[in-house]
């Protein structure tokens, strides 16, 4: 399974991305959680959350500025 495009987030609306970044972290978690009791199969699913999971976070942070700046764009 290739690693998600960032295109693909950035298509996303504010409450899918809120939601899938919860989603990645939770899972993120469960796989930690089977490393801790050796029952991970797929060691190469950390990667693959982990990239999604910064992508997601990149995307959510560029919004943000964005709104800042349109925001004190239109305060001048």
């Amino acid at each position: 399974m290739p690693l998600p495009k960032i295109s693909e987030a950035r298509n996303l609306s504010d409450e899918e991305l809120t939601t899938q970044i919860a989603a990645l972290k939770k899972q993120l978690f469960q796989l930690r959680l089977q490393k801790a009791t050796r029952q991970l199969e797929k060691p190469h699913q950390f990667k693959h959350a982990r990239h999604q999971l910064a992508q997601l976070l990149t995307v959510e942070h560029e919004r943000k500025l964005a709104a800042q700046s349109s925001q004190s764009v239109a305060e001048k």
